[in-house]
């Protein structure tokens, strides 16, 4: 399960630090992270155990045009990467361009239960200012949780 929010640097070739919790956890699941384009701006980042359960999932719950639909528009665009020994981990090059990133080289994790999102700090900022009011709207209901 994954949750908080880290701000991680990129290097010039597109790698990050994975933040010891995250690192753990995914480490847990296998060496191995799927990253896959997000509904909005970020990107989202699996483990290889909770892909296939994504896969599984949508392999029960949708009908055959579905399945085609999501085979070529999702899991098509789908790429991996392996945590190296330093615990790095590399957004593969046609999915990093999907992040406009900054001449800060920074990206925001995100923990969304059994994901990662993967924001540009810009654009998280502008999303949780463009949220602000709804979340205020659903605030004691989600206090009521805790």
């Amino acid at each position: 399960m994954f949750a908080g929010q880290y701000h991680c640097k990129l290097d010039e070739k597109g790698r990050f630090i994975l933040p010891s919790p995250l690192r753990e956890q995914l480490e847990a699941e296998g060496e191995r992270i799927i990253f896959v384009k997000g509904q909005e701006q970020p990107l989202s980042a699996y483990s290889v155990k909770q892909w296939e359960t994504v896969l599984a999932k949508a392999k029960e719950t949708f009908d055959e045009n579905q399945s085609r639909l999501f085979m070529h528009f999702v899991v098509s665009e789908a790429a991996s990467s392996d945590i190296d020994k330093t615990g790095r981990i590399l957004i593969p090059g046609r999915l990093r361009k999907t992040i406009p990133i900054e001449d800060d080289l920074e990206v925001v994790l995100v923990g969304m239960y059994h994901k990662l999102e993967i924001w540009n700090p810009s654009e998280w900022r502008r999303y949780l200012i463009q949220h602000d009011e709804e979340f205020e709207n659903n605030l004691g209901k989600m206090l009521n949780m805790l």
